[in-house]
């Protein structure tokens, strides 16, 4: 079980990001990823924590993309 998960705001952020039409398919992607983790059942997949990791190391995306994926990366429960 886990015990870590997506804030009130991250899971405002999330939503919003999910029913926009302008958000990419990495931000949909996190922002589900988010969202998912407020099921304390649930963790972080190795998967999406490498997708996470390489949106925070790349300079190409915007603040919202790293928010999602900073929440993604500080849910993980298992060392990787």
């Amino acid at each position: 079980m886990n015990k870590k998960r997506s804030s009130k705001n991250m899971a405002t952020c999330a939503s919003e990001v999910l029913r926009s039409n302008e958000s990419s398919k990495i931000q949909k992607s996190l922002a589900a990823s988010v969202l998912s983790q407020s099921d304390p059942n649930k963790v972080t997949g190795s998967a999406m924590e490498s997708k996470a990791a390489k949106v925070l190391n790349s300079d190409k995306y915007s603040e919202t993309t790293k928010s999602l994926a900073a929440s993604v990366l500080s849910q993980s429960d298992k060392k990787r």
